[in-house]
């Protein structure tokens, strides 16, 4: 079968710290000749492949997002990729999309590509989103009759109809969003790269995502798709591979490398603990230090009994004063389907008691009720934000801990209970008749 992608041995690194020059919009033209220019910048990177023996020093003051990744892509085959936050995948997707040249190492890429990488991606500000939906397709290499063919389609997806004709540097983060993905994959390039686009939007079109992404995948186009929703993977995948430290450490049928996932980096004994590497720099002033799962007796655990009480403990550092702080917990199944969220200052008492946080050292506790989840295996992920201003951390994957169902109501019937909850209501029997 005919090889669509071909990565041998990307590397790539990245100077920690330098300020970003100031970013300024250029003219239609000057989009224009930077897309004609593209080819031939990558004609001249495949002319000076790298030797993959010749190493690239690293000094102090630099990272890298990738390190000697390698694998290859059959056409038709929609391939996900998983790993923690900073593990190189959006890096691994701007290498294959050309956005950015590798460091050094080797892309080969058979046909048209179509990004999502982030909200917008490839649109300019200035222009209208049925001007963007031509220039998008052009730079693609469509015909204009190809991308009017589309044009209604495009427009009836993303639901911005009533304002196709407006500048997009108005339209809300939604409306960039919908039209950005409607026109990714219904523009039917021959690879579509996708990156955690069900990560912003409201559910009804996080369901219309899913749906068109599945489409696309029984049309027999090369798709890659990241997301940490591991529900999505499971569903619109085939293969995986599993990223970790900007390394490539697993590839497998999904199902197993979803299980490799969540079992690896987790920490064992109900204990995640966060090293300084790990922690982003745009998260001060907060600083995460560990989460812990803790049973009836006190104990960090990772398999505990679900007729038993769950204390949940997230301990951090404050550097610096935080205004509307709020520190959460997000417990989902293994298959990504969430089962609840809750935040430290969800009480209105407690909202007004800690407005304000000062520096110091905190742990945030809360105890989730016996009698409630089902058994099986959960994930705890967690969210540090100041809600609608900044979010300071999160990690959907903390950590994972098992659900031993001994002594739950309804044990004595041999058929395993579904859905991840468990609860053991209050029944009465009444005969109503003589």
């Amino acid at each position: 079968m005919t090889i669509a992608i071909r990565v041998e041995n990307i590397s790539k690194r990245y100077k920690i710290g330098l300020a970003p020059q100031k970013f300024q919009y250029g003219m239609l033209r000057d989009v224009l000749v930077d897309a004609v220019k593209a080819p031939f910048r990558l004609a001249s990177s495949l002319a000076r492949r790298p030797n993959p023996e010749a190493q690239t020093p690293n000094p102090a003051g630099y990272i890298w997002a990738l390190k000697d990744v390698s694998f290859e892509l059959e056409e038709g085959k929609v391939l996900g990729i998983v790993g923690r936050n900073g593990a190189g995948k959006s890096t691994l997707l701007k290498v294959l999309s050309r956005v950015t040249e590798p460091t050094r190492g080797f892309v080969s890429v058979r046909g048209r590509v179509g990004s999502l990488l982030e909200v917008g991606t490839g649109f300019h500000p200035e222009l209208t989103g049925r001007e963007n939906i031509y220039l998008n397709g052009a730079i693609l290499g469509m015909r204009r009759a190809e991308i009017e063919s589309k044009f209604d389609e495009i427009v009836d997806f993303s639901e911005v109809a009533q304002f196709i004709d407006t500048p997009v540097k108005r339209y809300s983060s939604g409306m960039y969003l919908r039209l950005a993905f409607a026109v990714a994959a219904h523009l039917e390039p021959e690879i579509l790269v996708v990156d955690e686009v069900l990560a912003v939007g409201d559910a009804e079109f996080q369901r219309k995502c899913l749906g068109k992404m599945n489409d696309v995948a029984n049309q027999g186009r090369t798709v890659l798709f990241v997301s940490h929703n591991m529900s999505a993977i499971l569903r619109l995948t085939q293969d995986a591979i599993v990223m970790q430290k900007g390394q490539l450490v697993k590839r497998a049928p999904t199902p197993e490398a979803v299980d490799f996932y969540l079992a690896s980096g987790q920490a064992q004994a109900g204990e995640r603990v966060w090293e300084a590497d790990e922690v982003p720099a745009n998260a001060m002033p907060f600083r995460p230090l560990s989460l812990r799962v803790k049973d009836v007796r006190g104990s960090v655990a990772d398999s505990l009994r679900s007729t038993e009480a769950i204390t949940l403990e997230m301990e951090y550092r404050l550097e610096a004063p935080i205004t509307g702080l709020r520190v959460g917990v997000y417990l989902s199944t293994v298959r990504g389907e969430y089962v609840f969220t809750s935040f430290d200052v969800d009480e209105t008492v407690l909202y007004e008691k800690h407005s304000t946080r000062q520096p110091g050292h905190y742990v945030s506790r809360c105890q989730v009720p016996a009698d409630l989840l089902n058994e099986g295996r959960y994930i705890l992920g967690i969210n540090a934000s100041s809600f609608g201003v900044k979010r300071y951390f999160m990690d959907e994957n903390a950590l994972a801990f098992n659900i031993d169902p001994l002594g739950a109501p309804g044990i004595q019937w041999a058929e395993q209970r579904q859905g991840p909850v468990r609860p053991r209501l209050n029944w009465t029997i009444e005969k109503v008749d003589g």
